[in-house]
């Protein structure tokens, strides 16, 4: 597995429009996000660190949000860190972005609030979107699970797709529909320094499919 161009830098065309998102609405959301966000910065899985990814922030959380029902594909919302928030210590609503649309095909993507969306967006609405009863996607960067993924049966990108990127978007899609990714629940980037994405119903089953590898990874060594 190889490393993939500069952390942290958006690809997509990103039409966003700067508005405070509505605490009646998404702050709920926000709070459990953001909570298990702290839980990865703790153990260092979302973060910055100068000497590494030269200084980017690294790591990105998203949940669905409404309505969650039969939503056509590139149209199923949902709530992201904004790009650069991984040196944060915490989080709050202001920190989210509401990612409303996504286009794959356009590397495009329609947003509001503070902040713009996470560079990795169009990655976690491709999950959203191969995987209907998916709710949250944490991103975060795990050197110890990335180097032993084969070893513990992760699902691993191909080399070359970088992240950030349609093509990583696609990948794992394709990863999911060819895998063991719909069961196991993580995935590793292979073209992704260190990247791993945890996937779940929930923010407690994808922190804990997260943190559970973790531990596998360092009883390997």
């Amino acid at each position: 597995m190889v490393g993939g161009p500069a952390e942290g830098v958006i690809r997509f065309e990103a039409r966003h429009v700067t508005l405070r998102l509505e605490e009646h609405a998404f702050g709920e959301t926000a709070t459990l996000l953001a909570a298990w966000r702290e839980v990865l910065a703790r153990l260092g899985l979302i973060g910055r660190d100068p000497a590494r990814y030269a200084g980017h922030g690294y790591g990105n959380v998203s949940a669905r949000v409404g309505p969650v029902g039969d939503v056509g594909r590139g149209q199923r919302r949902f709530l992201v860190t904004g790009t650069q928030t991984g040196g944060c210590r915490s989080v709050a609503l202001d920190d989210f972005c509401l990612v409303e649309r996504y286009d794959l095909a356009g590397n495009q993507v329609w947003s509001r609030g503070l902040v713009p969306p996470s560079s990795e967006s169009l990655t976690h609405g491709a999950i959203y979107d191969v995987a209907p009863e998916a709710r949250v996607v944490l991103h975060g960067h795990a050197p110890e699970i990335w180097r032993h993924a084969r070893a513990l049966g992760i699902p691993v990108t191909r080399d070359p797709v970088a992240n950030g990127t349609p093509e990583m978007a696609l990948e794992v899609q394709r990863l999911y529909r060819a895998s063991t990714l719909s069961g196991t629940g993580i995935l590793a980037m292979g073209g992704h320094e260190d990247g791993v994405i945890a996937i779940g119903r929930s923010a407690s089953e994808a922190g804990e499919v997260l943190v559970r590898h973790l531990a596998r990874a360092l009883a390997l060594g």
